[in-house]
């Protein structure tokens, strides 16, 4: 097969690697791709969430199948375009990607079907919303629409939330609309499903580290890292959770006539009541996609092709034994101002079997050099978290440029918890 896959960071990388094992694979475009997708297959110049680009360029190579890594080509309509053509793509069309692109969208798909998530009201004067956010106190203030990252505060007190609803506010039109909803307490989990629009399989559970400092401190980030599988929900659980939370969503979206074929993100709060669900996405979460892909002890390409066709057969996927860890190695300044350019050096002291997955990287000169806040990800696989943590973390340290900052308790959550 010859796929095309769309994105530039390393969510893609990872994503260009795992589908670069595939032994049905005959060739690989990534669009753009970055410096790290070019060593899986073949970087092409193009506008990944332009639909005409994307349609243009796939008819004109014979791709069998794209692959769409981030959320924007989902919400500017690129499925849908490529349906027009007969090309399979693996990532819902724009009215299924509303499930990400808007909050308030999202609360209303789980309340119809019955998903279990945190009380809310949406709001669309900032002045009523602020004044309802002072008088709950805690509270968690989400714009509606996407706001790369920024788009969710938590507000432990009156004054932030005050703060929050302002913040939010002026993020301009993806805070509009406003989603407030109660501050749910407990361990933060990510769980994924690969989906056909009817049926699903369940990638391991993973848990990613928002904060940018160690000990959840400081502002909130893309992820600063992840692990899997994460050991907060027994296999039977985790059955029991796509029961209540996958299949209903993907029936109502079915029943709306917008099925979902790509990824089902939920990201869940295990509440002493039972998990509950703070979001849905509609791709891969980044940094999880490159724990999962290390993780999965199986051929990808079959899977993602089946999604899109909506052959999918529903069984347990094949994990590879022990855990994986990924630091994210994140630039100076990063998350508010992050500084480009700096020289990355010590990429080849990494062992071989503990990839690094690049995203906001670039090429100078034939160096690779900084050009984003998360810089890269440095992967690692253990019979056990602990192992796993210690090779990652000693893989980050070969890594250098100026300027560089990680987090050394990527699993630590984990680690004090027992299955």
């Amino acid at each position: 097969m010859k796929v095309l896959l769309l994105g530039s960071g390393g969510r893609e990388h990872a994503l260009a690697w795992k589908l670069a094992q595939s032994p049905r694979l005959s060739r690989l475009l990534c669009g753009p791709g970055n410096a790290g997708t070019a060593r899986c297959g073949t970087n092409v110049p193009l506008q990944a969430d332009s639909p005409e680009a994307v349609v243009s360029l796939a008819r004109r190579e014979g791709v069998d199948l794209v692959v769409v890594g981030p959320e924007a080509p989902l919400v500017a309509g690129v499925a849908d375009a490529l349906a027009q053509v007969d090309i399979p793509c693996f990532g819902p069309v724009a009215a299924a990607a509303r499930i990400e692109g808007s909050k308030a969208f999202a609360k209303e798909i789980m309340a119809e079907a019955g998903v279990p998530t945190a009380a809310f009201k949406v709001f669309t004067d900032a002045a009523q919303a602020e004044a309802y956010a002072v008088q709950q106190g805690r509270i968690v203030v989400k714009a509606d629409g996407l706001a790369a990252g920024k788009g969710v505060i938590v507000a432990p007190d009156a004054q932030a939330a005050r703060d929050a609803v302002r913040a939010v506010a002026a993020l301009g039109e993806a805070g509009q609309r406003m989603v407030l909803e109660e501050l749910l307490e407990g361990e933060e989990v990510s769980l994924m499903a690969l989906c056909d629009g009817e049926r699903y399989v369940l990638l391991p559970l993973s848990q990613d580290h928002k904060r940018v400092g160690e000990g959840d401190t400081g502002p909130n980030t893309g992820g600063m890292g992840a692990y899997c599988p994460a050991p907060f929900l027994t296999a039977e659980q985790l059955a029991q959770v796509g029961e209540q939370v996958i299949a209903p969503t993907l029936a109502v979206l079915r029943k709306r006539g917008t099925p979902l074929r790509g990824v089902l993100y939920a990201g869940l709060m295990l509440t002493a009541t039972g998990p509950k669900v703070l979001e849905f996405n509609a791709r891969f979460g980044d940094p999880e996609a490159q724990v999962l892909m290390m993780q999965l002890d199986e051929d990808i390409l079959p899977l993602l092709d089946a999604c899109a066709k909506g052959t999918l057969e529903p069984r347990t996927l094949a994990q590879n034994t022990g855990s994986s860890v990924g630091v994210v190695l994140a630039a100076e300044g990063y998350p508010e101002a992050p500084r480009k350019g700096q020289r990355i050096e010590g990429l080849e002291a990494v062992p071989f079997n503990a990839p690094v997955f690049l995203a906001g990287v670039a090429k100078e000169g034939g160096a690779l050099v900084t050009a984003g806040g998360r810089v890269l990800t440095v992967c690692a696989r253990g019979e056990d978290l602990a192992k796993a943590r210690e090779r990652a973390l000693a893989s980050a340290d070969m890594v250098r440029f100026e300027g560089k900052h990680f987090r050394r308790d990527i699993g630590a959550r984990g680690l004090r918890t027992r299955p």
